[in-house]
């Protein structure tokens, strides 16, 4: 058994490459050792620092024995040149090929014989196309060369079996050398091992392996902080980037003067953790403070990285206050003329128009949540105007945030200042959800807007691109719906947005929009319940049950069975109804046989069946005592004690009857239970327990 170890130097690459090229470089490679069946055990593993990638596989076997098999060609009317090509690609002549029939025809098949092959030489011929195949989000090419890579590539070191494992890739030709000095690339090293490779750099202070480099930040973070009494909530993606942009981590406290913390904390943060990649402290009561860490790739032994830094912050924050003076005391209402200069997007107006619609949808779903009318046609007016400011423009990540803050500095309404602060949200999967009434409906609004408009001038996402995020808004909009636990007319809502892009001179098929519309956030909420890892059984049973009126209802349904499903209530349910169903769909697969709505207690003939009757009315008189509050665990419950009723009613009775009245009567009873238990969801298609 041999090991494999590949480093690829190049310039530095952007944190936000290296992830997805680390994971997709290791992947290619694991999967064409499994194709290959070259076989493998021990440590296999990916790094990566800002000038390198590094493969490595631990005891992978120097030769595999390929089995003798059977190949099959072209069929034997197929053209002479399919013949000829076959036999060319496989390198064989036309005595070593014989006929077969087979269900599809007749075809050539030629045996390959078994052959013992090097991994070294499947590595060489294939390590070139391993390395075509990762994909970039960005790349580039340089000089003269043909090769697209993230940043100009420089070197590949590549060894196999304590050995060089030369090969050809582009303009380079891989060794066992790497450069040492990143950014003078004079000096050099050899490697044949992969444990010298790591003992190396180790000797140079620099951590390849990206968990233990990122646990290492972490810990002296912490360790540091402690010992200054502070705390650090940190951000994963700061983490992670600046994980990615340092190999040899150094940790530097430093400061920025206290009157900028006169000044809103969103901007302090954002500027130190968007824009600076700092790490900002609190105190013991959450309050933020003027001290911040920054993560130096050098010692800072005379100082200069840190007062640099603090140097840049001071700048930048003296532009924020400036800007926040500045912004907080230009009024709000009367800067909403300025929108109208303000291109929202072509063919869809100006960032005036769109709050003019944003004002009449607000005032609907207002009418739905029953609150002031008057608070949301307010925010609503004023959620885009921070957009014209200079913080915004300076920090765009922080529209809407400031708006909030431009809003309570003049002395508007609580709720109407968290509203315009939070009318974005949720962005992504993970992010926060408004929860007080006008902050949900100033969200909805503004994403259903979005949705409608671009839906309205035919810009829908397709199944590779989403330039607009449309997919992200529906997912936002749903997670509104189903976290406030919302049951709310949304087709009516949706047909009145676009009614409003009509009324604006917008010219499209609004009966074709509103399908597309509709449809589209259909399939968000499926792809949200399957990421909340609901069966895909269960998902359309509750789909097909409800409309897009219903979102909240079809999450939670849908949700509680999933979480009950495999327990013994679930198994309950779904024995009861399958019994029953299975015998109806047999009978009507046999027979043309109708059944009416309800069965004729007089008929009965058996206890169980009266039983049975009674037990279905208990639970449809459940059903109809029902308010717009159901507890799903609790009709659960309910659905699964008429298991022994169904059980009994089995044992006791036969459903096919020599007597026909008797038999239809019996079906209906097994008709009016499955229907009884529809009124949670259509159970007809969840799977057998």
């Amino acid at each position: 058994m041999s090991e494999f170890f590949i480093e690829l130097f190049s310039e530095e690459i952007p944190a936000n490459l290296q992830n997805k090229t680390r994971q997709d470089f290791f992947q290619n490679l694991k999967e064409f050792l499994e194709k290959e069946d070259i076989k493998y055990s021990g440590e296999a593993t990916a790094f990566s620092i800002p000038n390198r990638l590094i493969v490595y596989f631990e005891n992978i076997s120097k030769k595999i024995i390929k089995k003798e098999n059977e190949i099959r060609g072209p069929n034997i009317n197929a053209p002479e040149r399919a013949l000829k090509g076959f036999l060319k690609s496989y390198k064989i002549t036309i005595d070593k090929i014989y006929k077969k029939k087979t269900d599809k025809g007749e075809f050539y098949f030629f045996k390959k014989p078994s052959e013992n092959i090097e991994t070294k030489s499947l590595l060489q011929k294939n390590l070139p196309k391993i390395l075509d195949n990762i994909s970039w989000k960005k790349s580039m090419r340089w000089a003269d060369y043909g090769l697209y890579w993230g940043r100009p590539l420089k070197s590949i070191l590549c060894c196999f079996d304590n050995k060089t494992l030369e090969f050809e890739y582009h303009h380079i030709v891989s060794s066992n050398i790497t450069f040492i000095d990143k950014d003078f690339e004079q000096k050099t090293v050899k490697f044949f091992r992969f444990k010298d490779y790591l003992a190396f750099f180790r000797s140079q202070k620099i951590i390849l392996d990206n968990k233990k480099r990122e646990q290492f930040i972490v810990d002296q973070l912490n360790r540091i902080a402690k010992k200054e009494n502070l705390k650090i909530y940190f951000n994963s993606n700061l983490l992670n980037e600046v994980t990615n942009i340092v190999e040899k981590p150094n940790i530097i406290k430093c400061k920025f003067s206290k009157r900028f913390l006169e000044i809103p904390d969103d901007i302090l943060v954002t500027t130190m953790q968007v824009h600076q990649k700092y790490f900002p402290t609190f105190d013991n009561r959450d309050n933020l403070t003027n001290n911040f860490f920054l993560v130096a790739d050098n010692k800072d032994s005379k100082g200069l990285i840190k007062i640099g830094n603090e140097n840049v912050v001071e700048a930048r924050l003296n532009d924020a206050k400036f800007f926040w003076d500045k912004n907080k005391t230009q009024n709000l209402v009367k800067g909403i003329s300025n929108l109208k200069k303000l291109s929202y997007f072509e063919g869809l107006g100006s960032y005036f128009e769109k709050i003019q619609r944003l004002r009449k949808l607000g005032a609907l779903i207002s009418d739905e949540l029953l609150i002031s009318k008057e608070k949301v046609e307010i925010a609503s007016s004023i959620c885009k105007v921070d957009l014209t400011s200079d913080l915004v423009n300076e920090f765009p990540e922080l529209q809407g945030v400031m708006g909030g803050h431009f809003a309570k500095s003049q002395g508007f309404d609580n709720d109407i200042c968290l509203a315009i602060r939070e009318h974005y949200l949720p962005i992504g999967p993970e992010t926060k959800t408004p929860k007080k009434p006008y902050s949900v409906t100033l969200a909805m609004s503004d994403k259903l807007d979005t949705l409608s408009g671009f839906f309205a001038i035919n810009l829908k996402p397709t199944s590779s691109k989403d330039p607009f995020a449309l997919r992200r808004s529906a997912i936002g909009l749903i997670r509104l719906i189903v976290e406030n636990k919302l049951e709310i007319k949304l087709k009516d809502i949706i047909n009145y947005s676009f009614l409003l892009f009509s009324e604006q001179d917008v010219n499209f098929d609004i009966k074709l929009a509103q399908d597309d519309l509709y449809k589209f956030i259909s399939d968000r909420l499926r792809f949200y319940m399957k990421e909340k890892n609901i069966r895909s059984d269960i998902i359309e049973c509750s789909m097909s049950s409800y409309n897009i009126d219903q979102i909240y209802k079809i999450f939670n349904k849908a949700f509680i069975l999933n979480k009950l499903i495999d327990q013994n209530i679930g198994q309950d349910i779904i024995f009861s109804y399958k019994r029953a169903s299975n015998i109806l769909s047999d009978e009507f697969k046999k027979n043309k046989i109708e059944l009416s709505e309800t069965t004729d207690p007089g008929l009965f003939k058996n206890d169980s069946e009266k039983k049975l009757y009674k037990k279905i009315q208990e639970i449809r008189k459940y059903f109809t005592s029902l308010g717009s509050g159901e507890n799903c665990e609790k009709t659960l419950e309910v659905l699964a004690e008429a298991k022994i009723e169904v059980s009994n009613f089995f044992e006791d009775v036969i459903v096919n009857d020599d007597d026909e009245v008797l038999k239809k009567n019996r079906l209906e009873l097994l008709q009016l239970l499955c229907k009884t238990f529809n009124n949670y969801i259509n159970f007809s298609n969840i799977e057998s327990a």
